[in-house]
C-alpha cells in the first residue's frame, strides 16, 4: 500500500516510479514485451488470471470444458504455453496443469495495465501512423474500447489502490459522494458499501461503461443507495445537467479523469470553479490524475504504465499536465490542499482539497 503523507513541502516520489525498464529499450524486449501483453490481455479475457488467483494450480482439460463446446483446446494450450515461457506459469503432468509462479502472480496484480492498453487501446497505438497523417482522427475513424479501459482502471483501483483511497476517504466525513468519471462504477460501490447510510452517483461519458455500472451495483446490493448517470462531466461543469441531484453532494471525487477536463486551452483556468458551482454544496473534493514526467526525455529507465499513457493523450489529443500546474489551477479555485498522496500509478497524485 502507498504510504499516506500530510502535505508537506518536500513530499518523497515512490522508487517504482522511475522504473526498471532500461531505456534505450533493445528489439528482442521491445518484440517480446508486445507479444507478452497480448498474451496477458487474451488470459485475462479467458478468465484464466481469475481462476489462477482463485487456486494457483489449472487444469487445462477441465478449463477447456468449461469455455464450450467451440473451444479451440490446442490454441488454448499454445497460449497458455506462451505464459509458461514468460514464466507466469510451469507446466506440468506433460502440459495437462499450469502452476502460477511468483512472476505469475505480479502479473495478476498488475493485469488492469494490460486491459487498458491492450483491450482499451489496441486500435489506437495500432492506427497510429493514420492518426498522424491525417487518414484517421481519433474519435471518429480510430476508436478505443471505452469498456475495456472502464474494466481496466476497476482492476488497478481493486488491485493497489484501494487501500490507499479508504485509508484517505477514513478521515472525509460525506453524505452523498459523487464519483466523476466513474468507469463502471465499481470505486464509489465499494465505497458507499463499506460507509453504511451514505450514497453515491457514478458519472461517466460512456455508454458501455454506464451499462456495466448498473450491473456493479445491482451486484453489490446498492440499487436506490448508488446511481450510475451517463453524462459529460463537462456538462455538469458548464451547463446545468442533472443539477437538483448534483445539489445534494457533499463530497466529489475523480480520478484519472481531471486531463479531459482541463484539455480546452479557453476553458481549463475554469473548469475547477466550474466544478465548485456544479456542485455547491461541496466542501471535499478527492481529486488524483496521472501527470506528466519530469524529464522525461533523459530518463534512463521507464516504468509501467507511462509511455502508454503519454503517447495514447497525443494520439487522441489531449494534453497534459505537470503536478505544478494542476497546484496552482487548484489554487485559482479556492481549492486548499489538505493532504497529497503519491497514488499507486507511477506519477500519480491523490489531493484532499477543501473549499475555501
Amino acid at each position: 500500500m502507498t504510504a499516506v503523507h500530510d502535505r508537506t513541502t518536500d513530499l518523497a516520489t515512490p522508487a517504482d516510479w522511475a522504473g526498471a525498464a532500461p531505456a534505450p529499450i533493445g528489439v528482442d524486449h521491445a518484440f517480446n514485451g508486445y507479444v507478452a501483453g497480448t498474451v496477458i490481455n487474451a488470459l485475462d479475457r479467458l478468465g484464466v488470471w481469475e481462476r489462477l488467483a482463485a487456486a494457483p494450480l489449472l487444469d487445462l482439460r477441465a478449463l477447456a470444458v468449461d469455455l464450450g463446446p467451440a473451444v479451440r483446446e490446442r490454441v488454448l494450450r499454445e497460449l497458455v504455453r506462451a505464459a509458461a515461457t514468460c514464466g507466469w506459469v510451469r507446466l506440468q503432468e506433460d502440459g495437462d496443469t499450469a502452476l502460477l509462479t511468483s512472476a505469475g502472480q505480479e502479473i495478476i496484480r498488475m493485469r488492469g495495465y494490460f486491459t487498458w492498453g491492450v483491450g482499451g487501446y489496441n486500435e489506437v497505438f495500432a492506427q497510429a501512423h493514420r492518426i498522424v497523417t491525417g487518414e484517421g482522427a481519433f474519435g471518429t475513424d480510430v476508436l478505443r474500447d471505452e469498456a475495456m479501459v472502464a474494466l481496466g482502471s476497476g482492476q488497478n483501483d481493486r488491485s493497489f489502490m484501494s487501500g490507499t483511497l479508504d485509508e484517505v476517504l477514513a478521515d472525509v466525513d460525506f453524505s452523498v459522494l459523487a464519483d466523476l468519471g466513474s468507469g463502471i462504477s465499481a470505486r464509489v460501490s465499494r465505497v458507499v458499501g463499506e460507509r453504511p447510510g451514505t450514497r453515491g452517483l457514478g458519472l461517466d461519458i460512456s455508454a458501455p461503461a454506464t451499462e456495466l455500472g448498473v450491473r456493479t451495483i445491482a451486484e453489490a446490493g446498492l440499487t436506490g443507495r448508488v446511481e450510475a448517470i451517463r453524462t459529460d462531466v463537462l456538462d455538469v461543469c458548464h451547463r446545468d445537467a442533472h443539477r437538483d441531484k448534483l445539489a445534494q453532494v457533499d463530497t466529489v471525487m475523480s480520478f484519472f479523469l481531471l486531463h479531459d477536463l482541463l484539455a480546452d486551452p479557453v476553458t481549463r483556468p475554469h473548469t475547477f470553479t466550474r466544478l465548485r458551482e456544479a456542485f455547491p454544496a461541496a466542501r471535499t473534493f478527492v481529486l488524483a490524475d496521472t501527470m506528466l514526467r519530469p524529464d522525461a526525455e533523459n530518463s534512463a529507465s521507464l516504468p509501467v504504465f507511462s509511455l502508454g499513457y503519454e503517447l495514447a493523450h497525443a494520439l487522441m489529443g489531449v494534453p497534459l499536465h505537470t503536478k505544478e500546474t494542476y497546484e496552482e489551477l487548484f489554487a485559482a479555485a479556492g481549492l486548499v490542499p489538505r493532504r497529497i498522496v503519491p497514488f499507486g500509478t507511477p506519477h500519480s497524485w491523490l489531493y484532499v482539497l477543501e473549499a475555501r
